[in-house]
């Protein structure tokens, strides 16, 4: 026998997720049937697309109960990776402009 125990996670915890994700993909689609444009759509969609991309990672893929190291390891590129790409986007902007004024 190994010394490693496992956990068992009750089942109510996952319906309680998978409810709240229920709630949270209505509250996206309410977005387009209510019209809502401009930039106040994308930042509902935004932020309902996290919350509902964080809590499968944290419950169904049981990131919640692993070790902060490891956690670490799986969230930091992807984070780093949407820092590079608005420096990009900033930066692809910046041009822009630069380019407008001296071409114009």
């Amino acid at each position: 026998m190994s010394g490693a125990t496992t956990t068992q996670h009750p089942i109510s915890i996952y319906f309680k997720i998978w409810i709240l994700l229920f709630v949270l993909s209505t509250f996206s689609y309410l977005v387009d049937f209510f019209h809502v444009q401009g930039y106040l759509r994308w930042t509902l969609i935004l932020i309902l697309m996290v919350l509902k991309a964080g809590f499968i990672v944290a419950f169904f893929m049981h990131l919640k109960w692993e070790r902060v190291a490891l956690i670490c390891v799986i969230l930091v590129p992807p984070a780093a990776l949407l820092v590079l790409c608005a420096l990009m986007a900033m930066e692809s902007d910046y041009t822009y402009l630069i380019r407008q004024a001296f071409f114009s």
